[in-house]
């Protein structure tokens, strides 16, 4: 798989998952193992380093410039660099951080070589790396709508998406889509990848289209290639490896749940979301959930906190929360396929089983 200047040996990539579940260790062996491993912006001032300090309030790091860390991302960048040297390596930037520009200028800075960005319409992502022409920019899109719309604002800056992927509806943590659009035939992966296929050949030869949401196995990565894909990306699959950097309270909570514990739930970013159902949800119904106090400011949709106070929660703590394995009051992201997750293998077997089959 091509994808500007960066050849990828397997067609996989492992999907941006925050706050701490694709950190250092995991991007940097997918990477290694000849996957394309994806480091998650969001959040890094949840890293832990004697590198740098973070300022923080109860625990959780103080506004915009400490949630999302450049001493912490360069750092990570560094660490997965340890791990596969000279392999490609991405990062994950959602297009609804505060401060987006900032945090793809630091991860260019830092060496990354493609920036992921989806959570919007990233009209103007290449504006953040004209400084950096080699590395490679990727909107995800779950409609050939919102890719016309992305290749029209971009042909401003010269440019074209270096690849494209389209995302449906079974992913982990925030969707494309309305709730109930969710569940509707029509916006479910294998019905809008040929409408992105087709739309984008009217905007360059050749560009890269990754399926991504729900896909799970050997089987679904050559149904997509099959349809015209150059590959997929997975995120949900690495949650049951031991490189994943997440405590292992959260693993435990994927290997426990079953397939009716994966919810969509409300979301302060206003779009529904994908995780388990456990104690927080039973919270906030019983209105004993943490009080919503906005330290962080982590995305612009929430309003400062007026958003996460209408559903009942934080969205920055409560990941914060599930990345440290707090059961109690934290928020465990899944894709629908996430139940079957059932013991812990390695990256390097995971990656055997999808490019050879189970």
């Amino acid at each position: 798989m091509k994808i500007g200047k960066y050849e990828i040996k397997h067609p996989i990539i492992q999907g941006g998952m925050g706050v701490g579940i694709s950190w250092d260790k995991l991007a940097g062996t997918v990477s290694k193992e000849g996957g394309l491993g994806v480091i998650s912006g969001v959040g890094t001032g949840y890293y832990k380093s004697d590198d740098f300090q973070i300022k923080t309030r109860r625990d959780k790091p103080v506004d915009v410039l400490n949630f999302y860390s450049k001493d912490a991302l360069t750092t990570i960048i560094k660490n997965a660099r340890k791990i596969c040297g000279d392999a490609p390596l991405a990062c994950n930037i959602l297009y609804a951080c505060n401060d987006y520009g900032r945090i793809v200028q630091d991860a260019c800075e830092a060496g990354i070589n493609i920036i992921i960005t989806g959570a919007g319409i990233p009209t103007n992502m290449p504006e953040f790396t004209k400084d950096y022409p080699d590395v490679a920019l990727i909107p995800i899109v779950s409609s050939a709508r919102a890719l016309k719309l992305i290749c029209k604002k971009w042909k401003r800056y010269n440019k074209v998406p270096d690849a494209i992927i389209v995302e449906g509806p079974l992913s982990g943590g925030h969707q494309g889509f309305k709730y109930e659009d969710c569940f509707k035939e029509e916006f479910q992966l294998e019905n809008i990848v040929p409408p992105v296929i087709e739309e984008a050949k009217n905007w360059g030869e050749d560009i890269p289209i990754i399926a991504a949401g729900g896909v799970w196995d050997k089987n679904d990565i050559d149904k997509f290639i099959e349809m015209g894909c150059a590959g997929v990306q997975m995120a949900t699959r690495f949650i049951g490896t031991h490189e994943c950097d997440a405590d292992m309270g959260l693993k435990k909570v994927l290997i426990d749940a079953k397939e009716e514990d994966i919810k969509l739930v409300k979301s302060p970013v206003g779009l529904p979301a994908r995780a388990v159902r456990t104690n927080l949800q039973f919270s906030i119904e019983n209105k004993t959930a943490p009080k919503v106090v906005c330290i962080s400011n982590c995305v612009a949709p929430c309003h400062r906190g007026v958003e996460a106070k209408a559903v009942g929660y934080c969205i920055a703590d409560r990941l914060g929360a599930a990345y440290q394995g707090d059961l109690e009051t934290g928020l465990f992201f899944t894709g629908s396929n996430g139940y079957k997750i059932d013991k812990l293998i390695s990256v390097h077997e995971l990656m055997e089983k999808l490019t050879k089959g189970e």
